[in-house]
């Protein structure tokens, strides 16, 4: 049996000790097949962003285990950890995090100048074409729209052909009609290409491009919705949104 893309079992993430110690993970087991688009929801302080920093392997859980296909990440060192983000994963950040001096094509090119690849010119601007954008590839940051900013984030977390998508709000920042665009993208990729994104979003018209919808509250798995509309999702959070859920959030 083909092992998950991502998959982790019992995950604890705490933060300080003695009486300031907040858990952001309470036992987290989640599975996020090959191949499949997953929104993670929940109220604010849930535990929604440092979820998806411990999947991603950007930070460490206090316990439990993180596996990237047959690859456990919570023992490998920071060298073969920073490797393996550069060459098997994505990130795509509600900020874009674009080098204002550089053109789009430039941001693009980063991962790869970073791990040592000198990357060809046909190849970014490939990814600038899947995203759009090819005709702009020698544009700066500044002289781009909030979504075509995204665009180019999104291209730049996909030049290194990452096998896992992760994004923080994503959408966040955009326009409905630059929203849907970088949600058709996200879309086609688990689609056409294979390719599994996990999305956390504050937003259910979002959430509801997504295959399933998984609800976190206090740091804990609280039920998931598939193939749901936004009408649905948008009830299921106003349900988990009630003063005793408040009072158990976390921060992120």
């Amino acid at each position: 049996m083909e092992p998950n893309a991502i998959e982790l079992r019992g995950v604890r993430r705490q933060y300080g000790s003695g009486g300031t110690r907040v858990t952001a993970l309470d036992g987290v087991s989640l599975a996020f097949p090959r191949g499949s688009f997953t929104a993670v929801m929940g109220p604010s302080g849930s535990g929604k962003s440092t979820l998806l920093q411990c999947a991603a392997g950007l930070d460490r859980p206090t316990s439990g285990s993180v596996r990237l296909g047959e690859t456990e990440l919570t023992g490998l060192s920071e060298r073969r950890l920073t490797r393996l983000r550069r060459e098997r994963i994505g990130f795509v950040f509600q900020a874009y995090n674009l080098l204002p001096s550089l053109t789009a094509a430039q941001n693009v090119a980063l991962p790869l100048r970073l791990a040592g690849r000198r990357p060809r010119e046909g190849a970014v601007r490939e990814v600038l074409g899947r995203v759009g954008l090819a005709e702009r590839a020698g544009h700066r940051p500044a002289e781009l729209s909030g979504g075509q900013q995204q665009r180019v984030a999104l291209a730049r977390a996909l030049v290194t052909r990452p096998e896992v998508l992760f994004g923080d709000e994503p959408t966040g920042a955009l326009d409905p009609a630059s929203g849907r665009e970088v949600l058709a993208l996200l879309r086609g990729m688990a689609d056409a290409e294979g390719r599994t994104v996990v999305m956390v979003t504050h937003d259910p018209v979002a959430a509801s491009w997504a295959d399933r919808v998984v609800f976190l509250v206090g740091g804990r798995v609280h039920g998931e919705l598939t193939g749901a509309p936004a009408g649905r999702i948008a009830a299921r959070m106003t349900a988990l949104e009630t003063p005793r859920t408040r009072a158990e959030a976390v921060p992120c």
